[in-house]
């Protein structure tokens, strides 16, 4: 769903690409890159919980990596979305209301939406 929303709203899109160096050490491998031809660029990580687990857990560290990856290698990104899709989540309203950032510092240019509302951007040309 996500290639194809961002296809349609006219970015060109890379699949599984290798963005850096996690902080800690490790690949950083993003799901999507997408440029559009203003010239933006955005990295996508893409989250799914069909039922309760751990990947709510991994929500913290992806931002963290995301906004790493937007600050080692400045200019390249304009900025970073973490899709959150499925059922499962029991943080999930308070990942999309943005509270995460009173914990965290440095993580402004990483926006965490829900998977309805990045389709509803990238058909539209809003990311």
């Amino acid at each position: 769903m996500v290639i194809p929303a961002l296809t349609k709203g006219g970015y060109r899109t890379r699949k599984q690409v290798h963005v850096g160096t996690r902080p800690g050490g490790g690949k950083h491998v993003v799901d999507a890159v997408a440029g559009h031809p203003s010239g933006k660029t955005f990295l996508i990580s893409l989250k799914w919980q069909q039922v309760s687990g751990t990947a709510e857990q991994k929500v913290p560290f992806e931002v963290l990596c995301l906004a790493h990856a937007i600050e080692t290698d400045p200019g390249k990104y304009d900025g970073a979305y973490l899709v959150l899709g499925g059922e499962g989540w029991k943080l999930r309203e308070f990942y999309l209301s943005g509270a995460l950032s009173r914990y965290m510092k440095g993580i402004d240019a990483v926006r965490i939406v829900s998977l309805e509302d990045f389709i509803g951007r990238a058909n539209r040309q809003l990311l």
